[in-house]
């Protein structure tokens, strides 16, 4: 299973959340547009830590080949 990481430029404020709290580093932070970029994107672990915390709901993670009857909604 493949994992995409979009960033929407519109809704980000480039405050950091996602670059400080991916616990491996999947984010940096480009200087020069001032917005994270996810460059390490094989590190990903699908935590979902960086769309689940954005304030402004930048961050999606899509999880390519993933059947949506397989996540667990806890019912």
């Amino acid at each position: 299973m493949t994992v995409k990481i979009n960033i929407d430029r519109h809704l980000c404020k480039s405050c950091g959340i996602c670059v400080d709290l991916c616990p491996t580093s999947v984010f940096i932070f480009d200087e020069s547009q001032m917005y994270p970029v996810p460059e390490n994107i094989e590190k990903c672990i699908k935590c979902m830590f960086c769309e689940l915390r954005c304030p402004d709901f930048a961050v999606e993670v899509i999880t390519e080949g993933s059947d949506e009857s397989e996540i667990d909604t806890g019912e």
